[in-house]
């Protein structure tokens, strides 16, 4: 009897264990959804679904009722004794109009509710697209134009903004430091994609929450988590992939492995990618092969011919990220979150510059980034209370970065090569308040303070006898560049109808800048530059939405950037023939913008999504040409060059439009469109010109069908010309890198490429992607890229789970 009793409480207590533990699914694959948030009305309790779509609702009450919410999956409530068969579904959301962002106020907030354009990229697309690199990534949005230099580049462009003017962050943290230049910047290759769990793009102006730089947008990168067990055992999770594309031979492996106890954490991410070099497209402008080069042989150059003019010599290089995060969950009100990141590259080639030429032979002998490193710690403590006073979520943020760069170059047939050395050491404190005033109102406020130290050498070394002399170096050693700043934004809906959001921010920010070592070489009229700016920056806005058919947007905001240890203290070759000396004197720039938005949603069957845009961007830093100590030229690294620095003397007037549509014709088949015009002036001693960022009108369709687990993309991309006319004066002084009109012009040319991708799901472990890009084997260059972009690309992964 005894022996009955205990298998019958046996069995009574697994039954009720496994009870406990439900299994979410898509309502047309049947398919288990990764990450679905659950919590309850309070959200002091909450669990993930795992990669088989289960969680375990132990720690909920039956009488609770419990949220299930997803990225692409409309959001889902029932109460837990009314879960039937352990199993809740969830229906799709195509349009995201539930989906969950958390740029715009470092918390979660609804898409929908918030009056800016925000494209996010989630990672069943990182997946499906593959990037190569984060650059790739943003491209893919349709709303991120990517200019490159070099294979190891990608520099963002948004609304006719980029480099300084726009901003990264990954997990939160500010990457933005004292050095981000106005030209063209690939800090965001440092951010591995196959570590990305999301991407959100701000488009427009974000300083409230992110202060200076944020004026053309905010690139928000969030990488994976670690995954806790769901039971009291250890639960061990892995993924593996190899990838091979044919235009660049590039060759990627990753693994990730994730450890998982009850309260306890562990994810360990790395990756490494070897790239070849390049080849182009077979059809386009002439003017972009790469009919010669240099080679060295026993420190002798010379001019050799190019077996294959579309291989476009010296690009390639190698890359390493590595990434580690702890998870330790105290209880259910209280997470605490290490995360620990390292990317390093190889030497890489600035291959725009080693295209140029001197007369009949190339200019340079070699131009080459040293290896780009970057190195970051962040920890995290969120903490919930639903009684606090203050707030209902906390969220404190530690962080250290470090940055490392430098640049080597040499002449063509010249014994010595200049070498400059950079380094950034980067701390910040961030700590965001998120408390709901009534049912109606919510605030969310909080304080930063950001500390950047710059290191710099300049030195030139002899290949013959490897002898050094010490020469100007790149930025002051030593420079200091600080930034503490309050804000507060509130968040007002009466209605499900209407809701109202605005915001203020007050930053100070101060620099200090020591000349003294330059000095010997520059003899500049100063010694030192103490800058402080201040700032107060405000946004408001509304989302309207009537019916379930209409959403209108509207937005107002201000934004600033305040010069940086770049922008003060530089010293290098702008271009051929010029160098860029510092400038002690300037002021922060401004930008004011508004924005209209429109969506029309018929029942999920069309949609179509519109925005209009207008900046106006007032004392404008810009590089123009000036004097030093009366003197119009110098000599620079051996060559008399026009004296140039930053300086607050312009303004310009950039305006735009944004058109998205989706066509469901069934739930496997959809069409995808978006295009994008952009326009803009700048005045400069009044001259209106136009402006360097604002790039061609470009955009995208895409024809998607999946079916279970297979996924077929095909798609067209397309870019509209700028004449010769159309460039900016400093882009049409770089006739190196633009193909040539029939007046013998620079200009940009139009283009397109076709398109397809797949992915096929072999079982739950296995997934094979394809992707044959760029079919009929354009040769193009994406406006104001050094480099031409890949011809016809075909690229095969494998990835494996257990």
């Amino acid at each position: 009897m005894k022996l009955l009793f205990s298998v019958l409480l046996i069995t009574f207590f697994s039954l009720s264990l496994s009870a406990q533990t439900i299994k979410v699914i898509d309502v047309n694959s049947n398919e288990p959804i990764v990450g679905v948030a659950i919590y309850n009305k309070s959200q002091t309790k909450s669990e993930i679904t795992n990669l088989n779509g289960e969680a375990n609702l132990g720690r909920f009450d039956a009488t609770e009722m419990l949220f299930f919410q997803h990225i692409s999956h409309v959001k889902h409530q029932v109460r837990k004794s009314n879960i039937s068969n352990s199993l809740v579904i969830l229906s799709p959301n195509e349009q995201g109009l539930d989906e969950i962002v958390i740029s715009a106020s470092n918390f979660g907030q609804t898409k929908r509710e918030i009056p800016k354009t925000i494209s996010t990229v989630n990672a069943k697309d990182i997946s499906f697209n593959n990037p190569q690199t984060s650059a790739d990534l943003l491209e893919g949005t349709g709303q991120v134009y990517i200019q490159k230099s070099q294979l190891g580049g990608g520099s963002p462009m948004i609304r006719g903004f980029s480099t300084n003017r726009l901003l990264i962050t990954v997990d939160g943290v500010r990457m933005n430091n004292a050095i981000f230049r106005g030209g063209n910047l690939q800090n965001v290759i440092s951010i591995d994609p196959l570590s990305i769990q999301n991407t959100e793009v701000t488009l427009g102006a974000g300083s409230i929450i992110y202060g200076s730089d944020a004026i053309g947008g905010v690139m928000s990168f969030y990488t994976k988590k670690p995954e806790f067990s769901y039971t009291d055992s250890l639960s061990v999770k892995s993924n593996l992939l190899v990838r091979y594309a044919t235009a660049s031979q590039e060759k990627t492996g990753h693994i990730d492995l994730n450890f998982g106890l009850k309260n306890w954490a562990f994810l360990t991410n790395v990756s490494y990618t070897n790239f070849n070099d390049l080849r182009m497209g077979s059809h386009g402008p002439s003017e972009y092969l790469r009919p010669e080069f240099v080679v060295t042989s026993n420190n002798e150059d010379a001019i050799v011919a190019n077996s294959n003019s579309k291989i476009q010599k010296t690009t390639g290089y190698d890359q390493i990220n590595v990434m580690q995060k702890v998870s330790y969950k105290a209880n259910d009100e209280l997470d605490v979150d290490l995360g620990l990141f390292y990317t390093e590259t190889s030497d890489y080639s600035r291959y725009d510059r080693l295209i140029r030429y001197r007369g009949n032979n190339l200019r340079s002998a070699e131009w080459n980034y040293g290896p780009q490193k970057w190195f970051m710690s962040n920890l995290s403590v969120t903490k919930r209370s639903s009684s606090a006073s203050l707030y209902d979520n906390i969220k404190t943020t530690l962080a250290y970065q470090n940055f490392q760069e430098s640049r080597m170059d040499r002449d063509f047939q010249d014994t010595d090569r200049n070498v400059r050395e950079e380094s950034v050491d980067a701390v910040s404190f961030n700590i965001d308040f998120e408390k709901e005033l009534s049912a109606t109102s919510k605030i969310f406020y909080g304080f930063e303070y950001v500390y950047n130290k710059v290191g710099s050498i300049g030195f030139t070394e002899n290949i013959e006898n490897n002898t050094t002399e010490n020469t100007v170096s790149r930025y002051p050693d030593g420079a200091t560049w600080q930034s503490a700043a309050m804000y507060a934004s509130y968040k007002y809906r009466p209605t499900k109808k209407f809701v109202f959001q605005t915001g203020l921010r007050y930053n100070t920010i101060t620099q200090k800048v020591d000349f003294t070592d330059n000095n010997q070489f520059l003899n500049l009229p100063f010694s030192e530059s103490n800058n402080t700016a201040n700032a107060l920056t405000g946004t408001a806005g509304v989302t309207f939405m009537p019916n379930k058919t209409l959403q209108w947007k509207f937005n107002l905001s201000s934004a600033f950037r305040a010069p940086n240890v770049d922008d003060i203290g530089k010293v290098f070759d702008s271009e051929p023939g010029s160098v860029v000396v510092p400038n002690d004197d300037l002021d922060p720039e401004y930008a004011y913008s508004g924005e209209l938005g429109l969506k029309l949603n018929f029942d999920k069957l069309f949609v179509f999504d519109m925005a209009t845009y207008y900046t106006y961007l007032d004392n404008a830093l810009v590089r123009r040409d000036g004097t030093l100590n009366g003197e119009s030229q110098i000599i620079y690294d051996g060559e008399l060059s026009n004296v140039q620095s930053m300086q607050n003397a312009s303004k310009s007037w950039i305006y735009g439009f944004e058109v998205g549509a989706q066509v469901n014709f069934s739930d496997a088949f959809k069409l995808t469109s978006q295009y994008n015009i952009i326009g803009g002036t700048e005045e400069t001693d009044g001259v209106e010109v136009p402006v360097r960022h604002v790039v061609p009108n470009f955009g995208n369709t895409h024809l998607v069908w999946q079916k279970n687990k297979v996924k077929v993309d095909g798609f067209v991309n397309y870019n509209n010309a700028l004449s010769f006319d159309q460039l900016a004066p400093s882009e049409a002084e770089k006739d190196y890198i633009y193909a040539l009109d029939q007046n013998g012009n620079p200009y940009s040319p139009s283009w397109y490429t076709l398109n397809l991708r797949t992915q096929y799901e072999i079982g739950d472990a296995v997934v094979v992607s394809a992707a044959l890009e760029n079919i009929t084997d354009q040769r193009y260059k994406t406006y104001s890229s050094g480099i031409a972009a890949p011809g016809r690309n075909l690229i095969v992964s494998l990835q494996y789970s257990l």
